[in-house]
């Protein structure tokens, strides 16, 4: 089950190690060609985290290629690690590209929040909400800054299950809405949330598998756990 459509992101044989000489990433191969909702699940230490950062550019593969014509951005597993200002649209216009008119500024910041079910907290202070309103207002910062992928690394396991199911709901909104559709590649521990992806991915020993269905992967490692 090979995701193909507009947009892409692809791994050609990237192998990638720290100095200390240990592969952490090998030869990995994969492409997501299409917006989607793409779940990947391992241990911790099987390369997860550095797949995100080389997709990111921060750091560069040993060897292999990279190819992406996607704006990523990052949401990380505590939002309090990455909201910055006092109130949900000074927060957002950190995030806005400069580019955009001042006439336009609201609009998009509003629509940016609608879309992730914060519509009417343009003024709530930060600190008044949710862990998972947080969250969703993590994502309405990668929305205006106009990313189409985003890497969201563990993205709930910080929340209660009211905030981790707004999280996911959202996420699935914007990853399959009818009208320019985003990219969500997302790292869960949570192997019931496999049942709400496009596909899935086991991350092992520095190898990736090929994608499959999130039901089918969610057996496989049931079944591991089990022997």
């Amino acid at each position: 089950m090979e995701p193909t459509g507009s947009g892409y992101l692809e791994f050609d044989q990237v192998s990638f190690s720290w100095p200390n000489g240990v592969n952490v990433i090998d030869q990995f191969s994969f492409s997501i060609k299409k917006p989607g909702l793409w779940m990947l699940v391992g241990e911790n230490g099987s390369g997860k985290s550095t797949l995100f950062r080389l997709i990111n550019g921060v750091i560069r593969p040993k060897s292999g290629k990279i190819l992406c014509s996607l704006r990523p951005s990052m949401v990380y597993q505590n939002p309090d690690h990455q909201l910055l200002m006092p109130t949900c649209k000074s927060e957002l216009m950190l995030s806005v590209p400069k580019s955009i008119p001042n006439n336009q500024l609201f609009n998009l910041i509003q629509s940016a929040l609608e879309k992730v079910d914060l519509g009417a907290m343009l003024d709530r202070p930060i600190h008044t909400l949710s862990g998972g309103q947080k969250q969703r207002l993590a994502l309405a910062g990668a929305i205006v800054s106009n990313s189409n992928l985003l890497l969201l690394d563990e993205p709930t396991a910080l929340l209660d299950p009211q905030s981790q199911n707004s999280v996911l709901k959202v996420v699935k909104k914007l990853t399959s809405s009818s009208n320019d559709p985003i990219t969500a590649i997302w790292i869960t521990h949570r192997l019931e949330e496999l049942y709400f992806c496009d596909g899935a991915a086991i991350v092992k020993n520095g190898a990736i598998t090929k994608w499959n269905s999130g039901a089918k992967v969610f057996q496989e490692l049931k079944s591991l756990a089990l022997r």
